[in-house]
């Protein structure tokens, strides 16, 4: 269970697969539960087994020697703050390893985060369609269940692959180090990981992109940057989708601006509308400056 965020039960699977290859059993390499990264970045992340013993674990306070009917008004949470910083320590170490990867084979590494909803598979597709004479796309895809996203941008051509974490609600730094071992991402190309949908736990995992993409859409609400600022705060590039809506809505464009301004004067802006095309020639013009 990863504790920091509180997602994950027991017998949760995080499945890494690759539209077309043979489905993987919870049993096969794939499942990445109780794994290890070496003596200085062990964990059990989502869904490991709490019939274990806890001798020997600080993280859980010792019964032993005392009665089971104290008082429990006491609270844990130094521990729990000591665990959390444990848990982000060891996924910034293996962000940081990604980091170092794509940056020695020149992959620009983008992060793509939002609501469910927003359009962030259809933002990708289009932006692969219109890519098509610049450097490879290659793709993560992040959900908790199926491969109905990962089967989209499959048709489009492009190298891609699924993570499903389960009751896990966002991917962190080791789930993404075993996805780009399942494809081969080339040497200066472009890698889009599309997270789990959410605006809040996906904010406190470094995967070791280049950049945090936002994607919010104006069916949404102008406000959404001030009731979820951890995730525009982190981010440095804000989609604003689905603007071929915007006659038919109460959605204030420039209001919406302001407010993550607010919360991130740094935040570059795109707005688009991924169905029809428009203002994407802007975002395709900024990626090429990327990879050039």
């Amino acid at each position: 269970m990863c504790s920091t965020c509180g997602c994950g039960q027991p017998d949760d699977h995080v499945k890494i697969t690759v539209p077309g290859e043979n489905k993987v059993n919870k049993n096969q390499s794939d499942n990445i539960h109780d794994h290890e990264h070496g003596a200085d970045a062990q964990h059990n992340h989502h869904g490991h087994d709490h019939g274990h013993s806890h001798q020997g674990h600080d993280h859980l306070h010792d019964h032993h020697g005392h009665d089971h009917d104290h008082d429990h008004s006491h609270t844990h949470d130094n521990r729990q703050l000591t665990l959390e910083q444990d848990i982000l320590y060891k996924n910034n170490l293996l962000a940081e390893r990604n980091r170092g990867y794509f940056e020695a084979k020149n992959i620009l590494a983008l992060n793509l985060v939002s609501s469910p909803g927003s359009g962030k598979t259809t933002f990708l597709e289009k932006t692969i369609q219109l890519f098509k004479d610049g450097p490879e796309v290659a793709v993560i895809e992040g959900d908790q269940q199926t491969t109905n996203d990962a089967d989209r941008i499959a048709a489009t051509g492009a190298k891609v692959v699924q993570i499903n974490t389960g009751k896990g609600c966002h991917l962190d730094a080791h789930m993404v180090l075993h996805a780009i071992q399942k494809i081969e991402v080339n040497n200066d190309s472009i890698l889009m990981i599309e997270n789990v949908g959410n605006l809040v736990c996906p904010s406190m995992f470094d995967l070791g992109e280049k950049n945090r993409v936002v994607i919010m859409s104006v069916t949404e609400g102008e406000d959404k940057p001030l009731k979820y600022p951890d995730m525009f705060m982190s981010s440095q590039i804000c989609i604003i989708n689905k603007i071929d809506l915007l006659p038919y809505l109460e959605f204030d464009l420039e209001k919406a601006k302001d407010y993550a301004l607010r919360v991130n004067p740094k935040l570059l802006f795109f707005e688009v509308s991924a169905t029809t095309g428009k203002g994407m020639d802007e975002w395709i013009t900024w990626l090429h400056a990327q990879t050039q």
